[in-house]
């Protein structure tokens, strides 16, 4: 039996803080730990209460003074567009076909994508990320790569191979048959298999024709238990393209309506123009809208209303991502304060407490893994990471001034990137020491 302890100051949200002073939405012990056991949180208390159920002989990991959190969990990345992070273009159209598709092409060479996707479950652990849902390449070696690497991090990661037989390079379509041929594959080879979760993947349906989603409609009804991942919204000039595509739809999240793809395990990447039809039947369907405010400036495709999607009664469900590449951090703190500057141009409030309830908890929620991920609860899965909010000097400098957990958080996320995750924990294994360069 593998058993550890792990010390600092503790923060695990319950709920979501309906106020900046909302103490009774996470757990805070200055002085606390954790003991791991197996890969499980085994215990969550102070210091003394959880050493007292420890072996005598645990070891002990000492992060005292720096705060530990769940790992943060990102609910929409490309994993083949690590390489066109940062590429200049002026709308999300230009900048897929001048870029992405060009990229994406590569990752039919398996080598290539092998290589790639170390390089983002590296990029990820550095950055305290300990979960993802990822959209692969059309290739399904491109999943295999994908979760062979999660798999040998041990990492609990969501991914599939992107449907599309039109409108993109030849060497990146494929059929309705052979999409769903390939998805089913991947499922019976990847979902399940230690922390892996495949997810079914239209890209959008302006890459897919009607036959294709309607074999991705017959996947959802075939494997209902699985996650549906795509994109809505996001930019004026393919919301008219995609109604040109699909005139009898009504709208753009009616086409996927049509094709029974709307559910509680459906992500929507973006929806930035949302007509209230489809937000309320977005609430109706329980579908998840997925905020990417890096993405979102960058490609100039326009603000995400939280409030519209949330609804007056708490009704929609959001996730927080960064959309790597088209966002331009990996990093979740760096994509909390775009995030939080996004909304105060909208005169909407992001508090703190809401930010890292969302990387953490909100986050697993929206996937509906909060069983597992997302807190510090006993019985969840052992993904954590340990924060050093003076981390930088000029951090050092502004901690001096900072007085309670609110202005620590807040100072985390907007001055914060991978400097300040001292550490990260997967399945209670520390990682990030481990990386090198």
């Amino acid at each position: 039996m593998s058993e550890k302890l792990v010390r600092g100051r503790l923060l695990s949200f319950h709920a979501k803080p309906q106020a900046r002073d909302d103490d009774s939405a996470y757990r805070y012990i200055e002085d606390g730990a954790l003991l791991v056991r197996n890969g499980t949180i085994a215990a969550m208390g102070s210091f003394d209460e959880v050493k007292a159920k420890a072996a005598k002989d645990a070891p002990i990991d000492d992060h005292r003074g720096k705060l530990i959190l769940p790992g943060f969990i990102d609910p929409h990345i490309h994993f083949p567009q690590m390489q066109v992070l940062a590429s200049y273009a002026g709308s999300l159209l230009e900048w897929l076909n001048t870029y992405t598709f060009v990229e994406e092409q590569r990752f039919g060479d398996a080598a290539h994508a092998a290589r790639i996707a170390d390089h983002l479950m590296d990029e990820l652990i550095r950055n305290g990320t300990t979960t993802a849902s990822a959209f692969c390449s059309v290739h399904p070696g491109s999943v295999d790569a994908y979760f062979s690497a999660a798999s040998h991090r041990n990492m609990l990661m969501l991914g599939g191979k992107v449907m599309m037989d039109r409108e993109a390079p030849d060497a990146l379509t494929d059929t309705p048959q052979s999409s769903y041929d390939d998805t089913k594959a991947g499922i019976e080879k990847w979902h399940g298999l230690g922390r892996n979760y495949y997810v079914i993947t239209p890209r959008f349906a302006i890459t897919s024709t009607p036959e294709q989603l309607e074999v991705a409609g017959a996947l959802a009804k075939e494997f209902p238990d699985l996650h549906i991942q795509t994109h809505l919204n996001e930019n004026k000039n393919e919301i008219a393209f995609t109604n040109e595509l699909y005139p009898d739809a009504g709208d753009y999240f009616g086409i996927y309506e049509k094709y029974g793809l709307v559910g509680e395990k459906s992500l929507f990447g973006h929806c930035i123009h949302m007509s209230d039809r489809e937000r309320d039947a977005m609430f109706d369907s329980r579908s998840v809208a997925v905020f990417c405010p890096t993405s979102n400036m960058f490609i100039g495709s326009g603000h995400f209303d939280w409030q519209n999607m949330e609804g007056v009664q708490n009704q929609g469900r959001i996730g927080l991502a960064t959309d790597i590449g088209g966002g331009t951090s990996i990093s979740m703190l760096r994509t909390m304060d775009e995030g939080y500057k996004v909304l105060q141009l909208q005169g909407q409030r992001l508090p703190p407490l809401v930010s890292f309830y969302q990387a953490t908890l909100g986050n697993a929620e929206a996937l509906s893994l909060q069983d597992r991920i997302g807190t510090l609860d006993e019985g969840s899965d052992a993904d954590f990471i340990v924060l050093d909010a003076a981390a930088t000097p000029v951090m050092k400098l502004r901690m001096e001034t900072v007085f309670d957990l609110e202005q620590e958080l807040f100072m985390l996320q907007t001055m914060g990137d991978d400097r300040a995750i001292v550490e990260t924990y997967v399945a209670g294994e520390a990682l990030k020491s481990k990386l090198s360069g």
